[in-house]
Order: C-alpha cells, then sequence, then structure tokens
C-alpha cells in the first residue's frame, strides 16, 4: 500500500512539472537590413516602468524579459522611429521586418500583436491613403475589435496626436472600448485631459488668473476688460516658441494703437533671468508674464496647455473665441472685430 501511496505522489509531481508554465516572455527577431544596431524598449505608460536594450547582431536579436501583465511597450530604433509592441507573461513574440519599412513591422505572439499587424497589412493595400482613410480604417478597427490593446495605440496615432485632435470623436471611439481597455493608465489620463480640455473649450467662459509681469505687478484678467485679448504660451527653451515670437512682433506692430485689443505673453520658463534674457532678445514689447513653475504653474494648468506654443483668444465678455490660431486667423479675426466696433 505504502509502495502504491508513493507512486501516485510521484505521478502527480510528475504532472504538475510537466504542466508548469513560465511567466517568462522569449522575444526573437529578424528585422533584414539593420545589420549591427541597438534597439531600446520602454514602457508606453506606468504599467511597464522600465528600459531594456536589445543588442541586434546580423539583423538578428533575442531576450529574455519578464511581465507580470499585459503591458504596452515601445520599440525605439536608433534612426528614432517607435514602434508599439504588446508583451504578456509566457508569450513567445516574433518580429520581422525590413530596416526600410521599421514602421510597418510583422508582430506575433498574442492578439494585440497579431491584431496590429494586420491593421498594417490592410493599409499597405490602400497604397497612398488619406488622412481621412486612415482614420475609417482605425475607427472600424476600434469599432470591431473593442478589447484589443492595439486600439489604444492606433487611437493615440490616428485621433490624439493632431494638431486639433476632435475630443468628440476620441471620447466616441473611446466608449467603444470595453472598461479593461478604459481602466489603463493612459485612457485613464487622456480621459481626465479631455474633462480640462472642454472646460477651457471655445465659447466657455475663460478662468480668472493672476500673474505677476516682468516688474513683479499682479496682472488679471480684469486688467484687459472691454478688450479682445491673446494670451500667447511660450518658453525661452523652446524653439518653436521663439521663432512664433516674430509673428506675434508683426501682430503688435500692427495692433498696438488697437483699443479694443491686447497681446499678453506667459510664459513657462522657470529661470527669471533666462526668461527676462529671451523678452529682451526677441524685443517682447507687449506684457510679458511668467509664474517660474514650468508646466505646473497655475495658470498653464487653469487653460489645460500641455504643448509649446499655444495661443488663447478672449472676448471682452471673457469667452473663448480661438485656440492656436494661425497668423492668418488672428488677423482675420482683427478684422472682423474692427467691423463690429464700426458697426456699432
Amino acid at each position: 500500500m505504502k509502495k502504491v501511496c508513493l507512486l501516485y505522489f510521484l505521478l502527480i509531481a510528475l504532472f504538475a512539472c510537466g504542466e508548469k508554465k513560465t511567466d517568462s516572455i522569449n522575444l526573437n527577431g529578424e528585422i533584414k537590413g539593420l545589420g549591427n544596431d541597438t534597439i531600446y524598449l520602454y514602457g508606453a505608460d506606468r504599467m511597464y516602468d522600465r528600459m531594456d536594450t536589445l543588442i541586434v547582431e546580423n539583423d538578428k536579436f533575442s531576450t529574455t524579459l519578464s511581465a507580470d501583465t499585459l503591458v504596452s511597450t515601445i520599440l525605439l530604433f536608433s534612426d528614432g522611429t517607435e514602434y508599439p509592441l504588446f508583451l504578456n507573461k509566457g508569450n513567445k513574440i516574433q518580429i520581422k521586418g525590413s530596416a526600410a519599412e521599421l514602421s510597418s513591422l510583422q508582430i506575433s505572439g498574442n492578439t494585440p500583436n497579431q491584431d496590429l499587424t494586420d491593421f498594417n497589412q490592410e493599409l499597405k493595400g490602400l497604397g497612398t491613403p488619406s488622412e481621412k482613410a486612415l482614420e475609417e480604417k482605425a475607427e472600424n478597427f476600434i469599432t470591431k475589435h473593442p478589447s484589443s490593446l492595439a486600439n489604444i495605440y492606433l487611437l493615440d496615432k490616428y485621433f490624439v496626436q493632431k494638431p486639433q485632435p476632435n475630443l468628440e470623436q476620441i471620447k466616441k471611439l473611446a466608449d467603444r472600448m470595453t472598461g479593461d481597455l478604459k481602466d489603463r493608465p493612459y485612457m485613464e489620463d487622456l480621459l481626465t485631459h479631455i474633462e480640462e480640455e472642454e472646460k477651457v473649450d471655445i465659447g466657455k467662459t475663460a478662468p480668472y488668473f493672476r500673474i505677476r509681469n516682468t516688474e513683479g505687478k499682479d496682472i488679471n484678467r480684469s486688467d484687459f476688460k472691454d478688450k479682445y485679448l491673446l494670451i500667447q504660451f511660450w518658453a525661452s527653451w523652446d524653439t518653436i516658441s521663439r521663432e512664433k515670437n516674430a509673428m506675434f512682433r508683426r501682430i503688435y506692430k500692427k495692433e498696438q494703437k488697437n483699443k479694443n485689443f491686447a497681446l499678453m505673453g506667459i510664459s513657462l520658463d522657470l529661470d527669471r533671468e533666462k526668461w527676462l534674457e529671451a523678452v529682451k532678445q526677441d524685443t517682447l514689447k507687449w506684457e510679458q508674464t511668467c509664474e517660474y513653475s514650468g508646466w505646473d504653474g497655475d495658470v498653464a494648468k487653469l487653460f489645460s496647455i500641455h504643448t509649446l506654443p499655444a495661443n488663447i483668444l478672449i472676448s471682452p465678455t471673457g469667452k473663448i473665441e480661438g485656440k492656436n490660431l494661425d497668423e492668418k486667423a488672428i488677423e482675420d479675426k482683427l478684422k472682423e472685430i474692427a467691423q463690429k466696433e464700426k458697426e456699432k
């Protein structure tokens, strides 16, 4: 009887060992033409909070990774190209492609990787599609695959990363996704950001603010009552902001005697001396202000400023009339203002 029991437990132990699954992720890849190079892999959100290095030799690379659950990561190539990679414990990931087409890799090993590979293969069949055609393809994919983690990448690429994203459209697409996807850090942050943006959307009342100018005097929205106020958000360290200052100089030169219009700069600088030096170098003669808090400044947060340069036009009644206007749009608005004054 003892021998039978011993044999029984031995069989159970062997069976358990045979069924044991590894949590490690095996990743193998071959990208023709890549040669000897280095690929970096980092988390797309805080669910994968580290960076790994993949050493490429003769087009090939392999490594073992770990993840507790399904996560989004990014492959960063030496030429700056980024490509999404989804990982889950126990996956055997295969990556294939060409160095000439790093934006269209073939990745297998789990559902979201295969989903994105299939999506990109469909795009290849379109030749050179228009922006609208790409958006329609992405929207159809999200609708048909509501639980695929690839949706978050497609939403970000084709709808969020636009100069003027359509917030209503983004919310509509997010609503089609399953609850698990909406609970992802990226989606939580995105939906929170949309809520903030909607508070300062065109037609909404601009928030009250107070900020100090170059002389240390408090400036607030009430100082510009009865005027259209164009607020310019910039920083001395932002190259594009500095280039845009030329546009605002032209506008100021034309409109400095306009009693119905005012221009105001709000810098996201941290260093007072660097800010003042930039104001001097760029000859910014209109009202200039700064909180020395960067992105964490109260006014930047009130107006949901997340990129530079940015601008917001506020009407005499305190309503937001325009956002991120280019020079022509600003000139057209000023002509409209002048016409309204004539008709009074």
